[in-house]
């Protein structure tokens, strides 16, 4: 008999599921080993992230256990609880995550049932620094509640309670975001909901300041009633209330959790089907009549110098104004960089000074310049056989972010200044912006030509590849240091001008700054350009791995 002659069966059988979790498990795992084994310097930077979280893990669950018997242990834990959970809702759609299971629509091809997928999804995201770092602050929480029998059993309950909310809480967030990032129409909506989001997390800030400073931590207690009768820290204070002897009031908190992680399973489950049933966003565009614009040097480009350096200037705005990614990382910046120093001083607490953290925030968009152009670097390497090519290129980036940057420092500075009415150190703040900026453009230059990484564009929530979420972080981190030592030869006449009241020369740092900027900026711009041209191979291969 041939295999036309065989007979059809009506339906094809479902999948196996039963050990779904264990293969995501082991994915999650191989994803994680396979990514520290490309590199030595992955794995030292995993070392080094993983390290750096268990020291900061260990004091926060040792500062919560000094807290055990305050009398403010409760709202102290309750609000911190609050904002964790508030972080897993936010976080990863922000910052730089190296989940490659965050996407869903990679699993559509998948024959495999809502449930199961969601429990596999589930137990998976327990893994990572992120999980581990949360488990320890919600043991620590327990510890510093828990008092008596009750106590301890519901604690027991608490902190897997917990733990399986934010991740649920996450999960759905980002899975109900798939499509709005992915699709064309929703990156601007997007992007405006990462500026609603860090304003109002700024706007929190502030409001978490006034309060400390107006009464101590009991002037938080109304805010701890609030805050734990919301689900992300209900289980939590489940705790306080029944080591209380207040059981009613402990099982209700216990079971609003329980409601919270039920309603976020269902809502996370029917937004997956969705989402992987329906056609996608890029479906869908493809059927749009598409629009070719006229070419030319006309509007801003005629303004700019001739060459490749209007080329390079040209191309990195594109960036800024079609690329999502890039788009939603400048007006946060923006965003942030206004709102620290101009609600401080509206606060009447801040200093001219705060107005150069305008100045550090759009710095940073100097770090991982080539990891913007992904795959399509391999145009600009083409372009590229000497130093003097490379230095051009870095230089056109660079006139970019000082031709945004600059206008945008001078008016948060004078701003602050007439706000909080101190204009005698506006001088001095301009000249530390100006040198930090210059500072932070060199740092940054050489950071890109000696750490860069790959920007995934099909992933909604990812800017780095697997592996390379510890390599971003401590890149950026370190050139952030390292700025603010460049930065130093400007720092300390600054400081000493106020320690010595020498007001009348602070105008001195104005041109100071300008050049000492200028003159770092140049330098490091040199250095990068030589790293940059002889390393042409190393950071293609980083930055096409997305």
């Amino acid at each position: 008999m041939s295999v036309l002659d065989a007979p059809v069966a009506s339906a094809a059988p479902a999948a196996p599921t039963t050990g779904l979790t264990p293969i995501f498990v082991r994915l999650k795992l191989t994803l994680l080993r396979n990514g520290l084994r490309q590199s030595s310097g992955r794995r030292a930077v995993f070392i080094v992230s993983l390290v750096f979280t268990l020291l900061l893990a260990a004091g926060q669950v040792l500062g919560l256990v000094l807290l055990r018997g305050n009398g403010d242990a409760g709202t102290v834990v309750v609000l911190l609880t609050g904002v964790v959970a508030l972080g897993w809702a936010v976080l990863p759609l922000f910052f730089p995550s190296g989940d490659d299971t965050l996407d869903p629509t990679r699993l559509a091809m998948l024959p495999l049932r809502p449930e199961p997928l969601i429990r596999a999804l589930l137990v998976s995201s327990m893994i990572g620094i992120g999980p581990l770092f949360t488990l320890c602050l919600v043991v620590g929480s327990a510890i510093a509640l828990a008092h008596g029998a009750a106590g301890v059993v519901f604690a027991v309950l608490a902190v897997p309670l917990t733990m399986l909310l934010c991740v649920a809480l996450s999960r759905a967030v980002a899975t109900a975001n798939v499509r709005l990032l992915n699709s064309r129409k929703g990156r601007d909506l997007a992007v405006l909901s990462g500026l609603v989001i860090a304003v109002g997390i700024q706007f929190v800030n502030f409001g978490a300041q006034r309060l400390g400073r107006a009464g101590g931590l009991s002037t938080l207690e109304p805010a701890g009633d609030v805050v734990r009768w919301l689900p992300g820290a209900s289980a939590v204070a489940s705790v306080d209330a029944a080591s209380d002897g207040a059981y009613g009031t402990a099982v209700a908190q216990l079971l609003v959790t329980v409601a919270a992680l039920a309603a976020l399973m269902w809502l996370w489950q029917r937004t997956l089907v969705r989402l992987m049933t329906a056609p996608d966003g890029s479906t869908l565009a493809a059927a749009e009549p598409t629009r070719e614009k006229a070419s030319g040097r006309g509007g801003l480009a005629a303004l700019l110098p001739e060459g490749r350096t209007a080329t390079v200037m040209q191309r990195s705005l594109r960036y800024v104004a079609r690329d999502p990614k890039t788009k939603a990382a400048w007006v946060t910046a923006l965003a942030v960089g206004a709102i620290v120093p101009l609600l401080n001083a509206v606060q009447g607490t801040g200093s001219v000074y705060f107005a150069c953290f305008a100045a550090g925030m759009l710095g940073m968009q100097m770090y991982n310049q080539f990891g913007q152009d992904t795959s399509a670097f391999w145009m600009v390497a083409l372009t590229i056989s000497s130093p003097r090519d490379a230095y051009v290129e870095l230089r056109g980036r660079a006139y970019v972010l000082l031709l945004l940057t600059l206008p945008f420092t001078l008016l948060v500075c004078a701003v602050t200044a007439a706000l909080i009415g101190d204009w005698r150190s506006l001088p001095g703040a301009l000249g530390l912006s100006f040198a930090l900026l210059g500072s932070m453009l060199a740092t940054g230059a050489v950071a890109s030509a000696l750490f860069p990484y790959s920007i995934p564009q099909e992933g909604a929530f990812k800017n780095v590849v697997p592996g390379q979420g510890g390599l971003a972080w401590i890149s950026i981190l370190g050139g952030m240091v390292a700025a603010g030592l460049l930065a130093a030869p400007v720092i300390v006449p600054t400081i000493w001008m106020h320690v010595t009241d020498r007001h009348d020369a602070l105008w001195l740092m104005v041109p100071g700054g300008l050049v000492y900027g200028t003159l770092v900026g140049w330098a490091g711009l040199r250095i990068a350009a030589r790293r940059t041209a002889a390393r042409l191979p190393e950071i293609l291969a980083a930055v096409s791995k997305g």
